[in-house]
């Protein structure tokens, strides 16, 4: 029997040749003390995520940068049977969806990330699904799903999740989370270890404001962004008046609805002054 790379040697030279291409491509931005590999703005691919699965270096990196490139959701799934060591993935401004979302939620090599960053693609509330029900991020600490149209019901349902046990850090910031999203938030009786959350661009209004500031799950916050909203007078008034903040250290929430008299008062209060960053109109 001929082998296919028999009847068509030419094709096993090109594959052989495109296969060294990037593997010495792959070992020049590969940063071996820091474990780090830099393939941002790259332009690769799935032929170039295809070599990269198979790239015997692969399985020491620590930290896989590799945003602002072409990455589908095939790409993605190319990775699902590596091996590897990952503790954290860059893939920002990439052309994902709900497929990749669920690529990952059943890859067994995420099981060891610590960061996860899917920041501007086109993941929906049935990508976070997979991601909130899978049991393989239960060492993630910070998760980016920033200018993702997730929506209220992607928020409610990292929120009711108790798949995400350390994480620390949560990005959603132009998520179109609206009120609904920040009350679901407030009420998780699951992510009370955030320390720092990122809210911002979501048209959140009094409501959410309100919640949030009468969590009862919220008091490890260190960071709140929330700036770009739509809160008024009293979703103000009730933010530094809540007991919630308590360990707040920075507090970014210019480019809301409130008045000047208001934002003098926010400036001159108690939280104010417990504050390392204060960041107002």
């Amino acid at each position: 029997m001929t082998s296919k790379n028999q009847e068509h040697p030419e094709d096993f030279e090109l594959d052989e040749a495109v296969n060294t291409k990037f593997d010495q491509m792959f070992q020049v931005q590969y940063f071996a003390p820091e474990k780090m590999l830099d393939l941002d703005e790259k332009d690769l691919g799935l032929e170039e995520l295809k070599c990269l699965a198979e790239w015997e270096t692969f399985p020491e990196v620590e930290k896989l940068y590799i945003s602002n490139n072409q990455l589908t959701d095939a790409a993605i799934q190319t990775l699902e049977n590596v091996s590897g060591n990952l503790q954290s993935i860059y893939l920002n401004h990439n052309l994902l969806g709900d497929d990749a979302a669920r690529s990952l939620a059943r890859s067994e090599w995420v099981k060891p990330l610590k960061c996860l960053m899917l920041e501007a693609n086109n993941i929906t509330a049935e990508g976070v699904k997979a991601l909130a029900e899978s049991k393989h991020f239960q060492n993630l600490e910070e998760l980016f799903l920033d200018f993702n149209p997730i929506g209220a019901e992607g928020v409610k349902m990292l929120a009711e999740s108790p798949n995400f046990p350390k994480l620390k850090a949560l990005h959603l910031d132009s998520t179109q989370m609206g009120d609904a999203g920040a009350v679901a938030l407030a009420h998780s009786k699951t992510l009370t270890g955030i320390e720092r959350l990122y809210l911002c661009s979501n048209r959140i209004g009094n409501e959410g404001a309100l919640a949030l500031s009468r969590s009862e799950n919220l008091g490890t916050l260190r960071v709140l962004s929330i700036w770009r909203n739509e809160i008024r007078d009293e979703g103000g008034k009730a933010m530094i008046a809540s007991g919630t903040f308590d360990n707040l250290e920075r507090l970014y929430m210019s480019l809301n609805l409130m008045d000047p008299p208001v934002i003098k008062q926010i400036r001159n209060s108690d939280l104010a002054r417990r504050l390392v960053t204060l960041v107002m109109d």
